[in-house]
């Protein structure tokens, strides 16, 4: 009887498991590829942003190159801005990524950096994050530690534009 009892749970754990296993990749379809903190070649992000401009999807297009982000609506750019990301020592990753969470204000704290009322905060990456930058007056710089730091008004408009989930691509 025992027996019977044990067999009864391992298959309904495996059905459980099989179930969670295919939620989690129909979540997944079309977002963030295998492995998820592999460092995505240019010709894999070129491919993701091609089958996004491809799609009626909302998604950030953040060019480390020009010191520009842009919203995107599949193939039609929505707002276009100067930002200023990480400069050589702190730079800002490249990848393919999606917004995690959304805080409208929050102090932002580091090695060698704490700025309160940090507003309009994007993260993604586990703790990257494109956000207003009040201290800044002149973008178009690789200045921070890594985040992707905007004009007030337009890190407003983003946060109001952006939902959890909207895929960030950074790129060179």
């Amino acid at each position: 009887m025992q027996h019977h009892h044990l067999h009864k749970r391992l298959r309904w754990l495996g059905t459980v498991l099989i179930s969670t296993t295919l939620t989690l990749t129909a979540l997944n379809i079309g977002s963030i590829p295998e492995p998820l903190f592999a460092q995505p070649s240019q010709e894999q992000i070129s491919q993701r942003i091609a089958v996004l401009k491809n799609s009626s999807q909302r998604w950030i297009e953040i060019n480390l190159s020009t010191q520009r982000l842009i919203a995107w609506e599949g193939g039609q750019s929505v707002y276009a801005v100067i930002i200023s990301t990480g400069k050589p020592a702190t730079p800002t990753r490249p990848g393919i990524f999606a917004i995690q969470d959304k805080q409208p204000s929050a102090r932002l704290r580091g090695s060698n950096f704490d700025v309160p009322d940090v507003p309009f905060i994007l993260y993604y990456d586990g703790g990257s994050a494109i956000h207003g930058a009040y201290w800044v007056n002149r973008f178009g710089q690789p200045v921070s530690h890594g985040s992707i730091y905007m004009a007030v008004n337009h890190a407003r408009w983003l946060y109001n534009w952006a939902y959890v989930g909207v895929p960030a691509i950074v790129h060179h």
